[in-house]
């Protein structure tokens, strides 16, 4: 498999005829690769001779650049058909391989082929602070290219001894930045692919005083204090000289919530990782709360509680943009998902949608919600919002039912649906029989010109779920966005993992897969009935499960199943698709930060994990990395198919397996062919499918976004 595509490629072997009726078609091979690369051992191709019984051919090349001695396309011998690449691509880099009949010399059949290289490097873009290190990696495509690069740096400021710019092991790809920062700040990294000097990928850097940068960030943690479940959020602004202050708010199952003033703090490297580092938070009265954060190279932190408090949380933090919630426009709708416990300490999942006007006012929402298997639906929903002190506070009246909260923007923005505003959102009331201990995320809904009908889910999308006792699953899902008409049910198809704790592993591939149905539900606000989980592959089947879904744009939203008391609840994140590009191992391999999300279970360890993803060739892919606490070393291989979806296969610290779905790819400039666009996935989903069965300690859903 590889990484880049073109449509000439895509149509396989090509067949041309005799042109003056003789009969005589020949069809050519190349054993079904879809890409040469430079000085690529000798490749043979056959041709199929029909219509006569004299079956020879004799073998030529064409294309535009293919004029010159020695030919830039390459050789090709006349009579075997073994074809010889070039040291170098050509550029057009598109050869043309044709048989001609020795009975007819009319008769011709060709076939397109590629000769190509080129070399991604990840991370793309990246931060990193002065004095800290940072793992670079490249792969070439494609990708049964030998994979050896030589890695250097350079920039405007990168001259002297020492280099004001800092160094690169040449061999390795771990890149040590200067103690002070270069003026200017911006370093390229280069990898030089061993198969040609003419191919090489780059990345851009940028030196900064601190992995950290000034400015304000939102949190939110779950987790468990004690073997009770409890909710943090808050925000923190951080000043120029790493300096910390903001509020910290801690919601128990039971009891009252507590609000506490966050005085100073601070975030160290660990053995000066760019991507690991300690963040800790001195709370009024003398509480310090203390993280293991793995960051991502778009600056969030994903974190676990690593004090001595008593509380296991996991959570992440990020940029905060106060200035993008009721900016403009002024009127926004969000979606939302929030999950907690009931004043019994049962599961409770609440999921929907609310219209805020911009001036303190909420007006015809619609929530659903499910308290340990009882379901309820709101409409006409109504509240009001407004700032206290720094801190948004909203208050929602459901039927006799008023729920109080607090809200904190994350980032995101209102003009660009693959990075939606965010807020953060935890209960304020004391936990009672009315007042269930809620939190969860709120997240812009994006307007959909029609309405958000069945046509506004018309593509590809990942479906991540928690329920009681670390039930999990992850599910690729393809909905029609026509089938039914706008009004009635759609397609939905594709496959699912889910690991009910251990006890029961369920794989069902999206070939034969499932084949259910979505249907929006009246008034085309963003409310959706979807069809998931179940067991199509039983005999006889077992139904799948009515989710709710409430959307914040196409093919995105937040699940919540109304008819279990495992009370699964969950996100829909889209899976891009672009021209040209299908899922490949050699798209993964880079720096991946994750920490354990999703906790429903307090006998589930929390980990934070850096992956280190890389493919030495010959389509072999390796898994190495550390997972905190006590920096254990992490060991194994991968694989992935055009779907998006594969495994991570662990041989150390201990046997284990997990499914990956991949959930968001960036476009890579390709120097050797800017037509052709090479792609890098940047975040995947990963739960533990671990085998024999039972199996126990198995992770929640886990998001790994690339450092």
């Amino acid at each position: 498999m590889i990484a880049l595509l073109s449509l000439a490629l895509a149509s396989g072997c090509a067949t041309g005829g005799n042109g003056d009726g003789s009969g005589i078609t020949i069809s050519v091979s190349d054993g079904n690769l879809s890409e040469i690369y430079p000085s690529q051992p000798p490749v043979t191709f056959t041709a199929v001779v029909s219509g006569t019984t004299n079956t020879a051919v004799t073998w030529s090349l064409s294309g535009t650049a293919c004029t010159g001695n020695p030919n830039p396309c390459g050789t090709i011998n006349a009579t075997s058909g073994s074809y010889q690449a070039p040291a170098t691509a050509p550029s057009p880099s598109l050869v043309t391989i044709t048989a001609t009949s020795q009975a007819n010399n009319t008769a011709t059949g060709t076939l397109i082929i590629n000769v190509s290289l080129s070399a991604v490097v990840t991370p793309t873009t990246v931060t990193v602070g002065a004095g800290l290190q940072q793992q670079f990696t490249a792969v070439a495509v494609p990708d049964d290219a030998p994979q050896t690069f030589t890695w250097s740096l350079s920039g405007t400021a990168c001259a002297g001894s020492p280099n004001p710019c800092g160094t690169i092991n040449a061999s390795t790809g771990v890149y040590q930045a200067p103690a002070t920062v270069p003026s200017p700040a911006q370093v390229t990294i280069t990898a030089t692919s061993s198969v040609s000097q003419a191919t090489a990928g780059t990345s851009k850097v940028t030196v900064a005083p601190s992995r950290l940068v000034p400015g304000p960030f939102a949190f939110r943690f779950s987790g468990y204090e004690s073997g009770s479940p409890v909710a943090v959020a808050g925000s923190i602004t951080v000043a120029g000289n790493g300096s910390m202050t903001g509020v910290e708010e801690v919601l128990p199952a039971t009891g009252t919530p507590q609000s506490y003033t966050i005085t100073s703090g601070s975030y160290s490297p660990i053995s000066s990782n760019n991507n690991l580092g300690t963040l800790t938070l001195n709370l009024s009265g003398g509480a310090i709360n203390q993280y293991t954060a793995v960051l991502t190279s778009a600056g969030i932190f994903r974190m676990i509680e690593s004090d001595l408090t008593g509380r296991t949380a996991s959570g992440v933090m990020q940029r905060s943009a106060p200035a993008n919630f009721n900016a403009s426009p002024s009127a926004q709708t969000f979606a939302f998902g929030f999950t907690g416990l009931d004043s019994t300490a049962n599961r409770v999942g609440y999921v929907g949608i609310l219209p805020m006007d911009g001036n303190g006012n909420i007006k015809n929402g619609m929530v659903d919600s499910n308290d340990n298997g009882t379901a309820n639906s709101y409409s006409s929903v109504a509240g009001t919002y407004t700032m206290v002190g720094g801190v948004w506070t909203m208050s929602l009246t459901l039927g006799s039912q008023t729920l109080d909260f607090d809200f904190y923007v994350a980032s995101g923005q209102t003009a660009n649906a693959t990075n939606p505003l965010t807020l953060y959102t935890i209960s304020t009331d004391p936990v009672d029989a009315t007042h269930p201990a809620l939190s969860g995320s709120m997240v812009y809904q994006f307007p959909m010109t029609s309405g958000y009908n069945n046509a506004a889910f018309n593509g590809t999308s990942v479906s991540a779920l928690t329920g009681t006792n670390a039930n999990v699953s992850l599910t690729l899902g393809t909905t029609d966005g026509t089938s039914g008409g706008s009004g009635g049910s759609g397609g939905f198809t594709g496959g699912f993992d889910q690991n009910d704790n251990g006890m029961t592993i369920l794989s069902v591939p999206s070939s034969p897969g499932f084949t259910y149905t979505y249907v929006a539900s009246s008034g085309n606000i963003g409310r959706y009935i979807f069809q998931l989980l179940g067991n199509p592959t039983a005999s006889p089947a077992v139904a799948p499960l009515p989710f709710v879904l409430y959307a914040s744009g196409a093919n995105r939203g937040f699940l919540l199943d109304q008819s279990s008391a495992a009370v699964m609840t969950g996100t829909m994140n889209p899976q891009p698709t672009v021209s040209g590009f299908i899922y490949a191992p050699s798209e993964l391999p880079g720096t991946y930060a994750a920490a354990t999300v999703g906790n429903s279970d307090p006998g589930l360890a929390l980990t934070v994990d850096n992956l280190l993803l890389t493919s030495p060739g010959g389509v072999t892919y390796n898994v190495a990395g550390t997972q905190n606490p006590g920096s254990v070393p992490l060991t194994g291989s991968y694989t992935l198919t055009d779907t998006g979806v594969g495994t991570i296969t662990l041989t150390a610290p201990s046997a284990a397996t997990y499914a990956i779905y991949a959930i968001d790819a960036t476009t890579v400039s390709n120097p050797a062919d800017s037509s052709l666009p090479n792609f890098a996935v940047t975040d995947f989903m990963m739960i533990g499918t671990c085998a024999p069965q039972p199996c126990s300690g198995t992770p929640s859903s886990v998001i790994f976004a690339q450092q």
